[in-house]
């Protein structure tokens, strides 16, 4: 098993079809996804069909994959107590495979996240399953339309395209570019707002009054003032009407805000993966009108404190700690 396997979702599948037809390079999809070039070719690779690649074919054929691999898990109780510990703490399975690496030598402790993933998902039914399954993000197989549940869309006055942004935002060689967005609570009546940094992946979880656009402005910018200035450089948004300030808050902040193009996921592809991170903490159906500032910060941490692969298994915390220092 390759020690660079990177788990794709269907959402991503999909998002590498639409890229490939506009004939972007391998390198590009990768850095739209937020994954490295060689999961890309990879993916690709395997899963095509003929010289075509189709997002269902490709993810049936990985779903049979996982069921013709062996289950090391079976055969170890010391593995499988060192995996389930690290899961109970909202360890992705490529988190928990590279920190068994960096911690053991014996190879016998040593397991492809892949494997995790494969022996979780073929246990039988029962608690064990239910609550292992939970600590995973939640795997869909379809992305809803996003647009019925932000504040009302229209044209946004005077937006800037995401393709006006400059080259140093693409390659994240300069920090304190950010992505920004909504997480949607229930019924519509509630959402929490986000913002990760593209270079070290920090995150910011940002409690809202409401979802109409001054509330939205207010609580973004409370919290990017508090930012170091050469942390606040730009922010990224989707096309939500919620964003319908932005030169108000550009004034407030001196951060600039660039808006991606319509139903194009993957150009905020950091800040739609901590979504699905955040929705681990807080599932579909929360009222965040119900979640205290306390259980914000402690989630926040937890986010921060996470391995992460992009950053050589470092924390967005021990990235962003070095960058200040």
């Amino acid at each position: 098993m390759s020690k660079n396997y990177s788990r794709l979702t269907y959402q991503n599948r999909i998002g590498i079809y639409y890229l490939l037809k506009q004939r972007m390079s391998v390198r590009s999809i990768a850095r739209e996804l937020n994954v490295s070039p060689s999961t890309i070719s990879r993916e690709i690779q395997r899963n095509r069909s003929g010289t075509a690649y189709y997002p269902n074919t490709a993810q049936r054929k990985t779903q049979k994959r996982w069921h013709r691999l062996t289950r090391k898990l079976d055969s170890s109780s010391e593995l499988r107590y060192a995996v389930f510990t690290r899961l109970r703490k909202q360890w992705s399975p490529e988190q928990i495979s590279a920190s068994l690496k960096r911690c053991y030598e014996d190879r016998s402790m040593h397991i492809s996240p892949e494997s995790i993933y494969t022996y979780l998902y073929v246990l039988p039914r029962g608690e064990l399953k239910k609550e292992l399954l939970g600590h995973l993000r939640q795997f869909r197989t379809k992305r809803k339309e996003r647009g019925k549940h932000h504040a009302a869309h229209g044209p946004i006055p005077n937006l800037i395209s995401i393709h006006e942004r400059p080259i140093e935002v693409e390659d994240r060689t300069i920090p304190g570019h950010w992505e920004g967005d909504l997480i949607i609570g229930d019924k519509h009546q509630s959402a929490l707002g986000t913002l990760v940094e593209r270079t070290t992946r920090t995150t910011l979880l940002i409690p809202l009054q409401d979802k109409d656009a001054a509330s939205v402005r207010r609580a973004f910018a409370k919290h990017v003032k508090r930012l170091p200035r050469h942390m606040k450089l730009s922010m990224t948004y989707d096309r939500g009407g919620e964003m319908a300030q932005h030169r108000l808050f550009t004034e407030e902040t001196k951060m600039k805000v660039y808006f991606a193009d319509p139903q194009s996921p993957w150009q905020r592809g950091t800040n739609e993966n901590t979504n699905g991170l955040i929705r681990q903490y807080f599932p579909k159906g929360t009222d965040f009108k119900k979640v205290s500032r306390s259980e914000y910060r402690k989630v926040q941490d937890l986010l921060n404190e996470r391995p992460r692969k992009v950053l050589d298994w470092r924390s967005p915390a021990e990235a962003m700690d070095e960058l200040l220092r």
